[in-house]
């Protein structure tokens, strides 16, 4: 497993080429328009994937909060995933390969300090 403490870049393709689609093509959205995620559906004969996808996408919206929202709604199905959900969460991941390399950059050599400012009276 390649680490980089540039970016999340590696640890996407890593999570691209796990989950066998590396050579997929990739969207603009990370979901599709109008997605209604329900408990209807098939239920997945081993849900570990849908669980461990899901769980390596929330790590990874610490970097990358444009895919917080539909990380959360998939989330929500981690008990009894649906085959809507595991396809969901490969359009996820297809939206990630557009632009492995985007995201918030935090440098382990920064003296972090955390400024705000509030105006109340």
């Amino acid at each position: 497993m390649c680490f980089s403490s540039s970016n999340d870049s590696c640890g996407i393709l890593y999570i691209l080429k796990d989950s066998g689609i590396l050579g997929a093509k990739p969207v603009n959205f990370s979901m599709k328009q109008n997605t209604k995620l329900s408990d209807a559906g098939d239920l997945l004969k081993d849900p570990s994937q849908y669980r461990r996808l899901v769980g390596r996408l929330i790590y990874l919206t610490i970097t990358r909060p444009d895919i917080m929202y539909s990380i959360y709604m998939l989330s929500w199905f981690m008990h009894a995933p649906c085959k809507p959900h595991i396809e969901a969460v490969l359009h996820v991941l297809r939206y990630l390969k557009g632009a492995p390399g985007q995201g918030s950059f935090f440098s382990s050599q920064n003296d972090m300090s955390l400024r705000a400012f509030c105006d109340s009276n």
